[in-house]
């Protein structure tokens, strides 16, 4: 089971939260600037001649990146307001970086995930943002960038009264988790080193939603929540203006625990914008353009050093 699927109910979960906090901050920050620049997270780009030159021709005349994303899924793709198309998250921002730099229009337009894979390969899309798993199944009919490690994160209250840093802290702790998830199965599977260590079970309770399990941790019935980590880094960037929770970053697991890589899938037949893509990617990740993106979506220990092609191996 793949954490995109794993997870759709968190985007239902959190998509009140992520309308709220996104209008208030406004919609101006990731805005047309003049000279053919951009503006994503306080960072401006401009255009680099060679980068563009190496597009292929038909996207270079046309201006545009077909990009499929399938929406909502907080923090990647969320809509800015409740019944209306504007798009913004991770995904949509660093697209739009991506699309500065290389002196194009990265044009996002909602698919259903389980489409967006054959829908390259029909040409009815150039490209794919929508947090997806870079696997070997999947590289057969498309080519990626890798852009982040995604894996399992510990969500806490404000404050992290009971000071857990590492998994390893949970042994003996009650913790919530949504049921039938990649995360249930990691809690299970520390039982082990609970008892290796000589510590006390976890004693894992289970909820059908991850909102449900926020709830268990904010009245102070679990001491922490195991979600993926890019939900966990946007519910504590954005519940109660920040206040209400906190990420722990364990250093020796950046990206999540059991993290995976997720990819912008492009279509095999357009090597030249795979390539441009790459080149693009890292220099954003050079000059900081990445970490400010996603700092603003409370996950910037996701994002990658350097920027791979296919880099899964599994």
């Amino acid at each position: 089971m793949t954490a995109r699927l794993a997870h759709r109910s968190l985007a239902t979960a959190l998509a009140a939260t992520a309308l709220a906090t996104l209008t208030a901050c406004g919609g101006d920050d990731t805005a047309a600037a003049a000279g053919g620049k951009v503006v994503v997270a306080g960072k401006e780009i401009k255009k680099d001649p060679a980068l563009h030159d190496m597009l292929p021709d038909r996207i270079k005349e046309s201006g545009t990146v077909r990009v499929a994303t399938d929406v909502p899924y907080p923090p990647f793709e969320m809509f800015v307001k409740e019944g209306e198309n504007d798009l913004t998250g991770l995904d949509y921002d660093l697209g739009q970086a991506l699309g500065g730099k290389l002196g194009v229009t990265f044009a996002f337009t909602p698919q259903k995930f389980d489409g967006i894979v054959p829908a390259i390969q029909a040409g009815k899309f150039d490209a794919a943002m929508s947090a997806i798993t870079d696997n070997k199944e999947r590289q057969q009919v498309v080519d990626f960038v890798d852009y982040s490690q995604s894996g399992s994160g510990i969500l806490v209250a404000e404050g992290n009264p009971e000071k857990i840093t590492t998994l390893d802290d949970l042994c003996g702790k009650k913790v919530a988790v949504q049921a039938a998830t990649n995360q249930l199965d990691l809690l299970k599977k520390q039982q082990t080193a609970c008892t290796a260590a000589g510590k006390g079970q976890i004693e894992i309770r289970t909820f059908p939603k991850d909102s449900d399990a926020q709830l268990a941790l904010r009245s102070g019935k679990v001491v922490a929540q195991v979600l993926t980590k890019p939900a966990a880094g946007w519910v504590a960037k954005s519940a109660d203006a920040g206040k209400a929770f906190d990420l722990v970053d364990d250093p020796a697991a950046p990206g999540g625990y059991n993290a995976s890589p997720n990819g912008i899938a492009i279509s095999k037949q357009q090597p030249e914008l795979t390539d441009a893509v790459q080149k693009a990617l890292q220099a954003l990740l050079d000059d900081g353009t990445v970490t400010a993106i996603y700092s603003k979506y409370g996950v910037p220990s996701i994002a990658v050093r350097e920027a791979t092609k296919n880099a899964a191996v599994d």
